[in-house]
């Protein structure tokens, strides 16, 4: 992968920096690691992810959808805040990208974030790898949009790509990947049409968004769901990061 961006733009630096999004602690070395060589981020996107796994817990303990694409850019966000604010105090602007999916909606729709079971597999049955994926997708968007609250000296927004075809798909099991293909008829894009979304969110003049704010392709204000916006979970959600980041050096 660095040899390929290195091929398209000969002039720019790229650096691999290693993690695993599932193991808090190689986040907090990355960072560490970042933070010691650098002294601006413009732009830090929220993008990796897995999708409608089977049942399964992180290396710290965490059900392994939740921990991966949420609590793991939970961490990163937090150690890296420092260097995005003072990167906009001094350049005017600094964004967090989150990088979302509809599939929010399918979240548990009596609680939006099962906090009582997050240490667990969460193995309900059948379509639990999908209300499972979706709480995770649901826990980023509402955290997102808190940070953007808390800081308004950021720009801070969730974005959903579309439905790519990717191995992120084609990786599924046959009957969620006809779940997938069946819902999304005639809406599957290609990678390069996927990404334009994240771009627009890190590129666009900041008066043209809104800081918080959730979009779908491209730049178009995106549909809540009943707990997208519910200021009660969000607030849960936020003492429930903050206790388990707090263990974690943060």
């Amino acid at each position: 992968m660095v040899q390929d961006l290195q091929l398209l733009a000969p002039s720019v630096k790229v650096t691999f920096l290693q993690m695993d999004l599932a193991d808090l602690d190689t986040i907090a070395t990355a960072a560490d690691t970042f933070l010691a060589e650098n002294k601006r981020l413009d732009i830090l996107i929220a993008n990796a992810g897995i999708m409608a796994t089977g049942p399964g817990t992180s290396k710290n303990g965490f059900e392994i959808q939740f921990a991966t694409n949420f609590l793991g850019h939970a961490l990163l966000i937090r150690k890296l805040l420092p260097i995005l604010l003072s990167t906009s105090a001094e350049y005017g602007d600094a964004r967090v990208v989150s990088v979302t999916s509809t599939g929010f909606h399918v979240a548990p729709k009596d609680q939006g974030i099962i906090f009582d079971d997050l240490t667990t597999t969460q193995n309900y049955g059948f379509g639990s790898n999908w209300t499972r994926y979706g709480q995770s997708k649901l826990a980023l968007l509402v955290y997102t949009r808190t940070l953007a609250e808390k800081y308004p000296e950021l720009t801070t927004v969730v974005v959903h790509p579309g439905v790519i075809a990717t191995d992120l798909v084609e990786g599924l099991g046959w009957t969620d990947r006809m779940i997938v293909y069946a819902t999304n008829i005639g809406k599957m894009v290609s990678e390069e049409e996927g990404v334009k979304n994240g771009i627009w969110a890190a590129t666009v003049k900041r008066e043209d968004m809104v800081s918080g704010g959730f979009y779908e392709p491209v730049g178009e204000v995106g549909k809540h769901s009943r707990w997208s916006e519910d200021e009660g979970l969000a607030a849960k959600l936020l003492e429930w990061t903050e206790g388990v980041l707090k263990e974690h050096g943060c």
